[in-house]
C-alpha cells in the first residue's frame, strides 16, 4: 500500500477532534446514542458458557433511590462491562421490586387512603390527595376504599416511581439490556411465585399451621424471623410476688406486668441451686390467683433479674421456646390490633382477678400496664418501685412499635429452621457458593446454624403475590383448611378472591357447602427469593424461554448488600435448592453500606441520606461512579464528594491526554496516532527503551487488573490502571512529546523517523488501552476518546478487554522500572528549578545525578528524552552510587535519583503582554 493509499484509509477513520474537551454533556450524548444502538442488549446467545448472567437486585419502588445505591449497582456495573468486554454475552436484567409493605406505606401516604375488605370495587374512585409533599396521613384521616381500588392506586404510582428509577440509572451509565426488565408483581413474576409455591406444597415443603408468631400491631402483619430488627426499647424492672399456698412470696422480675393474665408458669435454670428445691410446686400468680407450677428450662438465665422468669404466652420468642418445650397451656390475651382480648379468660376464676381484667379489657398494652401496676402496689405484691431500665426488643424492619407474639394460622416454608438434614444441606450449599469478599461466608453460616423455625411466607397484607388457594367451606360454613384447593399451573396467575376453582361458582363463595378464598398474600421475598427464576423464564412455555433459561441458569452473578444476606441471598439459595437442585448462581457480590461525613450509615429514617441527583448533576456520571468503584466490597464507604472530584479529574485528563495524543502528527502524511490499531499501532514499531518500558509496564498493569477483576476485586483493578494512568501521563508523555513531535533537541538534531513512530506508536497503544481498561469504571469519557480514535468501529463497550500479549511484544524484554527512573530524574531536573524559583523552560547547563547502579542503567537508556524535557543542553552526567550509600543519602530509599551537582543558564525572557 502506497503512502496514499494508507493516508486515504487511515483518515476514513478520524474525527475531528473537540475544540474544547470536557465531561459536560457526555451522558446525554452517549445515553441517547447507546440506546439507539442497543449497544447493551443481550445477544440471545444459547451457549451457556459463551454467557455470564446476572441476578440484579430489583430495587424497592418505595419514593427514591439513595446514594447507597448508586454504589451497589456501580459495583456491579464494572463487572458486567468487563466480562462484555471479555466477550460473554451478558444477560444484566433489571427488575423493579414494586410489592409489600414498603409500597403500600407509600401509597397510603401518598393518596391517603386505606384498605377496607368490606367495600365492593369502585370503578370512578378518586383518592382525596395525589401525593401529601412528604406529610404522614395518619390512619384515622386516610379514606377507606375497596382492595381492588387500592392495588390500582399501588400500581399507578408504583410505575411513576419507576420511570424515574429508570431514568437515572441511564444517566448512571448502567449497561442494562432494557428489554429484559421485571416487576415483582407483573404477570410473569406472579406466575413463576405461585407455581413455584405449589410444587412446594405438592412436595411437602410448604405448609400451614396455627402458631404462635411474631406480629406487628402497627402494620397488622406477621413477621419472619429474616425481618426481625433488634432494637434498645426504654422499659422497667417490677420485682413481683408470687405466693406459694402458705402465702410465702418467691419473686419475679419483669418488664410486662400487664401479662400477668397470660402467666403458665416459673421457669428457672436446672442448675440454679437458689430454685432447685422449688422445681414440681406451684404458686399463685398475683392479683389474678392462678395456679401456675414451677419449672426447669435451660433457657432460663441464672443472672438476669431474680434468675426465675414468668413465662406468658407469649411475651417474647424465649416464651415460645418454653411453652413448646415444657407442653405448656396457651393463655392468649393479646389480641392482633395489640390490645387486650374483650372478654375475661376462663382460665381466671378469682372473683377479685377477674374484676381486675375487666378493667383491662379492650386497652392498649400500655394502659393495661398501667392498672396493673396500680393494683400491685395497692396489694402488696410489688416489692418497691419500678426500676427503669434498657432492654432489647424485637421489632419489624419496618416499624415503630415492639412486635407482639400472637397465635394465627400462617404458612411456613422449609428452610432448615426445623430440619437438620434440608439444614446440613444448606450449609454445604454455601460451602459451593464463592463469596466476593469471603470472609461474609460467616455470616450465611451463622444464620444458618442459628434458625429456630420456619420461613413464615404469609402477610395479612394487599399488595402483593396471592397464595393460589382456596378452600372448602363445609355445610356449617366453617373453612376446611386441612383440604386447600388448587388450580393448574396452566390458568396461573390467579387471584382467589377475584377467580372461582374448577366445578364451583362465583355464587357459592363464602357460602356453605360452597368455598372461600385464601385472603393472605405472599411476603415480598417469597417473590424476590425466585429472582434467578423469573429472569431466565423458568418452565415458561415455548423453545425461546426454554432456551433463554438453558442459556442463563443457573446464574452466574448475585450482587447485593451485606445486610440481606439472610433474607434474599438465603432464601435464594433455599428455593433453588428445593425446586432446581443446585445453587442459583455460582457469585455473589457483597457490598458495604454507604456512611455520612460523620461515619454513620445512611438511612431514611435518620434523614442523612442523600439523593444521587445531586452529586451526579453536579460531578457527573463518571465521577460519581469513580468514587463508588474505589470502595473494596464488602467494607463500607463514606460519601466523599473529595473522591468524587478525584474522579472527575481523572476523566478530563483522560479526554485532555487522548485529544493531546491524537492532535500529534495529523499534519503528517505517514503516521497518524488515531488510525485503528492495526494501520499504525504496531507493538514491532516501538523500538525505543524508553516507549519499550511503557509497554512493559502496560503488559504488567493489563495482567494484574485482569487477575483483580476475574476476581471480583474492582477496587483493586481500578487503583493499578488509575496508578499506571497517571504515570503515563506525568512521566511518560511528558518526556516522548518533543520526540512525538519530532521536535529537534537543544543542539538542533531532529529525531529519527524510527525514534518518533516509536513514540506516536507507544501513544496510541497506550491511550488505546486506558480507554478499554478504564471503560468499565468511566462508561461515557471512554466512550468519548474512543469515538475520537476509532471512529466508525463501534463502542468502547463492545470492543475487546486488553491482553498482554501485545505490549509484552513492544516491550521485547525490557524493564517496566526504566520508566520510573526516568520520571525521578526529570522530577529531580524539575527539582532543581524549583528551588531557584525560575521557569520550567530555564536551560540547565550542567548537572550530576547520581543513583543506584540499575537507576543508572535505566536513566543511560533513555537520556535523550530525559534531557530534552529537562531542557538539558550542556553536560548530563550520571553517577553510580552502592545501594547502601544511596540509601544513606535519602533515608534509607536506595531508588532515589539525587542531585550531585547543578548549573542553570538564563531563563527564557518573558513574553510581553498584550
Amino acid at each position: 500500500m502506497t503512502d496514499t493509499e494508507n493516508e486515504g484509509n487511515i483518515s476514513a477513520h478520524l474525527t475531528a477532534l473537540p475544540d474544547k474537551v470536557g465531561v459536560e454533556g457526555l451522558e446525554s450524548k452517549w445515553t441517547k446514542d447507546w440506546n439507539d444502538s442497543q449497544v447493551y442488549k443481550f445477544g440471545g446467545t444459547r451457549d451457556r458458557k459463551a454467557v455470564y448472567s446476572i441476578d440484579t437486585p430489583p430495587p424497592t419502588v418505595s419514593g427514591h433511590l439513595h446514594v447507597g445505591h448508586v454504589f451497589s449497582y456501580t459495583h456491579t456495573d464494572v463487572i458486567a462491562r468487563y466480562k462484555r468486554m471479555r466477550g460473554y454475552d451478558v444477560f444484566y436484567p433489571m427488575g423493579w421490586d414494586d410489592n409489600g409493605l414498603p409500597t403500600e406505606r407509600r401509597v397510603q401516604n401518598y393518596y391517603g387512603v386505606r384498605v377496607d375488605t368490606s367495600l365492593k370495587y369502585d370503578p370512578d374512585f378518586k383518592p382525596p390527595f395525589e401525593g401529601t409533599e412528604g406529610k404522614k396521613i395518619q390512619a384515622k384521616d386516610q379514606v377507606p376504599c375497596s382492595r381492588q381500588n387500592f392495588i390500582e392506586l399501588c400500581e399507578k404510582l408504583t410505575a411513576e416511581d419507576e420511570k424515574q428509577f429508570e431514568a437515572l440509572w441511564r444517566e448512571l451509565g448502567l449497561s442494562i439490556d432494557w428489554s429484559q426488565t421485571y416487576h415483582t408483581i407483573g404477570e410473569h413474576p406472579r406466575r413463576v411465585a405461585q407455581k413455584a409455591f405449589l410444587r412446594n406444597l405438592a412436595r411437602g415443603e410448604a405448609y400451614q399451621k396455627d402458631a404462635p408468631g411474631l406480629w406487628d400491631v402497627t402494620f397488622q402483619t406477621a413477621v419472619a424471623q429474616a425481618e426481625l430488627e433488634s432494637r434498645e426499647y426504654d422499659g422497667f424492672y417490677h420485682k413481683i410476688a408470687f405466693r406459694f399456698e402458705d402465702g410465702t412470696p418467691i419473686y419475679i422480675e419483669t418488664t410486662r406486668p400487664e401479662l400477668l393474665a397470660a402467666c403458665g408458669a416459673l421457669i428457672a435454670h436446672p442448675d440454679d441451686e437458689r430454685y432447685k428445691p422449688y422445681f414440681g410446686q406451684y404458686v399463685y400468680s398475683p392479683l389474678f390467683k392462678v395456679k401456675v407450677p414451677i419449672l426447669a428450662h435451660k433457657a432460663a438465665e441464672m443472672d438476669k433479674g431474680a434468675g426465675i422468669a414468668m413465662c406468658c404466652t407469649f411475651g417474647d420468642v424465649t416464651d415460645v421456646e418454653w411453652w413448646r418445650d415444657l407442653n405448656l397451656p396457651t393463655r392468649s390475651i393479646i389480641q392482633r390490633n395489640g390490645r387486650i382480648v374483650m372478654s375475661v379468660p376462663d382460665w381466671i376464676t378469682d372473683e377479685s382477678g377477674r374484676a381486675i381484667f375487666e378493667e383491662t379489657e379492650g386497652k392498649t398494652t400500655f394502659t393495661a400496664r398501667k392498672i396493673i401496676v396500680e393494683h400491685l402496689r395497692e396489694s402488696g405484691d410489688m416489692d418497691g418501685e419500678p426500676k427503669p431500665t434498657k432492654r432489647m426488643t424485637n421489632f419489624y424492619e419496618k416499624g415503630d412499635k415492639p412486635l407482639e407474639i400472637v397465635t394465627s394460622r400462617q404458612w411456613y416454608l422449609k428452610n432448615g429452621g426445623t430440619d437438620e438434614k434440608l439444614n446440613a444441606e444448606l450449609i454445604e450449599r454455601g460451602k459451593e457458593l464463592n463469596f466476593h469478599p469471603d470472609f461474609m461466608r460467616v455470616r450465611y453460616d451463622n444464620w444458618v446454624h442459628g434458625l429456630n423455625g420456619d420461613w413464615l411466607i404469609s402477610r395479612q397484607r394487599f399488595f402483593g403475590v396471592p397464595f393460589p388457594l382456596w378452600y372448602p367451606v363445609d355445610a356449617s360454613g366453617e373453612p376446611d383448611y386441612e383440604h386447600p384447593i388448587t388450580p393448574s399451573e396452566d390458568i396461573l396467575p390467579i387471584d382467589p378472591t377475584t377467580d372461582v376453582p374448577a366445578g364451583y361458582t362465583e355464587e357459592q363463595r363464602d357460602q356453605p357447602n360452597g368455598f372461600t378464598a385464601e385472603k393472605d398474600i405472599m411476603d415480598t421475598w417469597a417473590t424476590s427469593s425466585l429472582t434467578p427464576q423469573i429472569v431466565t423464564r423458568w418452565e415458561e412455555p415455548g423453545e425461546e424461554n426454554e432456551a433463554l433459561h438453558k442459556a442463563t441458569f443457573p446464574m452466574d452473578l448475585r450482587p447485593q448488600g451485606q445486610d440481606i444476606i439472610r433474607t434474599w441471598l438465603f432464601s435464594t439459595v433455599d428455593r433453588a435448592h428445593l425446586e432446581n437442585k443446585c445453587l442459583p448462581w455460582a457469585h455473589a457480590t457483597l457490598s458495604g453500606w454507604i456512611l455520612d461525613p460523620d461515619h454513620k450509615k445512611m438511612s431514611k429514617s435518620k434523614g442523612n441520606v442523600v439523593v444521587p441527583n445531586e452529586p451526579l448533576k453536579k460531578f457527573g456520571a463518571d465521577a460519581v461512579r469513580y468514587w463508588a468503584a474505589a470502595a473494596r466490597l464488602g467494607l463500607d464507604a463514606t460519601y466523599d464528594e473529595g473522591q468524587m472530584k478525584i474522579g472527575r479529574r481523572l476523566a478530563i485528563k483522560l479526554l485532555n491526554a487522548t485529544k493531546f495524543a491524537l492532535a500529534i502528527g495529523r499534519e503528517d502524511e505517514n503516521h497518524h496516532v488515531g488510525a485503528p490499531a492495526e494501520a499504525v499501532w504496531k507493538p514491532t514499531d516501538v523500538t525505543e527503551p524508553l516507549d519499550r518500558a511503557a509497554m512493559a509496564k502496560m503488559a504488567f498493569v493489563v495482567r494484574t487488573a485482569t487477575e483483580a477483576l476475574e476476581s471480583y476485586e474492582h477496587s483493586k483493578a481500578l487503583e493499578i490502571i488509575e496508578s499506571y494512568f497517571w504515570q503515563f501521563c506525568d512521566d511518560y508523555i511528558e518526556l516522548v512529546k518533543n520526540r512525538a513531535y519530532g521536535t529537534p533537541d537543544e543542539h538542533g538534531d531532529t529525531p529519527s523517523e524510527k525514534a518518533v513512530l516509536s513514540a506516536r506508536t507507544t501513544l496510541g497503544l497506550g491511550l488505546d488501552a486506558f480507554a478499554r481498561l478504564l471503560a468499565p469504571y468511566l462508561p461515557y469519557a471512554t466512550e468519548e476518546v474512543w469515538s475520537w480514535m476509532h471512529a466508525g468501529e463501534g463502542s468502547v463497550h463492545r470492543a475487546a478487554w486488553p491482553t498482554p500479549e501485545p505490549y509484552v511484544i513492544a516491550a521485547s524484554g525490557v524493564s517496566p522500572e526504566m520508566l520510573a527512573w526516568a520520571g525521578k530524574a526529570v522530577e529531580q531536573l524539575r527539582k532543581i528549578k524549583s528551588e531557584a524559583k525560575v521557569s520550567m523552560k530555564t536551560p540547565i547547563l550542567s548537572v550530576a545525578l547520581s543513583a543506584a547502579k540499575d537507576g543508572v542503567d535505566a536513566i543511560r537508556a533513555s537520556l535523550d528524552d530525559i534531557a530534552q524535557a529537562g531542557r538539558v543542553v550542556g553536560r548530563f552526567d550520571l553517577v553510580e552510587k552502592h545501594a547502601e550509600e544511596a540509601a544513606a543519602a535519602d533515608e534509607g530509599d536506595a531508588e532515589t535519583v539525587v542531585i550531585e551537582t547543578s548549573e542553570l543558564g538564563e531563563p527564557p525572557a518573558k513574553k510581553p503582554k498584550k
